[in-house]
């Protein structure tokens, strides 16, 4: 009896392990919002990366949270690195390319809880009076990340976390343009 449960168990895993395999491992994340400024208010917001504490939707969820730059404060170059608590992780990124008031493309790399590196990149496009800006966040889960994907809605997931963020940037933004943005940062 002992035996046939466990050939049962093993058959089990055995097919989990296959469904798992089977799933696609490429995920990406959009979310898009529009703002009342010009794309040169917006832009120096995420191209600064000391600027995405006044945004970013993780800044707030670790007081204590650790933040080193490197690089050129802005632009191709500039890194920025953090280790928190189990919310914020431990991670670092890099932007690879910055075309002023239109592109940011930069490389994602997370440490803990679980590594990992995707692509981010933020457009802005200008639309009437207002900026169109996109948050785009794609990458490859390896086979664990495939099997917590089937219990974890990535989109849900990441999406909100984003939808706060652009909400935050806009007020940043908005803000900004109201109030002039600081000589430093142009």
């Amino acid at each position: 009896m002992l035996v046939k449960i466990l050939l049962i168990v093993a058959a089990l895993v055995g097919l989990f392990a296959i469904f798992v395999a089977t799933r696609p491992s490429e995920f990406q994340v959009t979310r898009s919002t529009a703002m009342a400024v010009s794309p040169s208010v917006v832009f120096p917001l995420v191209n600064h990366l000391r600027e995405w504490e006044s945004w970013s939707p993780w800044e707030n969820l670790d007081s204590e949270m650790q933040r080193t730059f490197e690089g050129p404060p802005a632009g191709e170059g500039a890194v920025y690195a953090w280790v928190g608590n189990s919310q914020v992780g431990e991670g670092r990124m890099t932007i690879e390319e910055s075309r002023p008031n239109e592109l940011i493309r930069m490389r994602l790399e997370f440490f803990k809880p679980m590594a990992g590196v995707s692509q981010v990149e933020f457009t802005f496009l200008p639309v009437n009076e207002q900026t169109e800006v996109t948050w785009n966040m794609r990458g490859e889960n390896n086979f664990v990340g495939k099997a917590m994907c089937l219990f974890m809605d990535m989109d849900k997931m990441c999406g909100s976390q984003f939808e706060t963020g652009l909400a935050q940037l806009k007020a940043r933004a908005e803000s900004v343009s109201a109030n002039g943005f600081p000589k430093s940062q142009t």
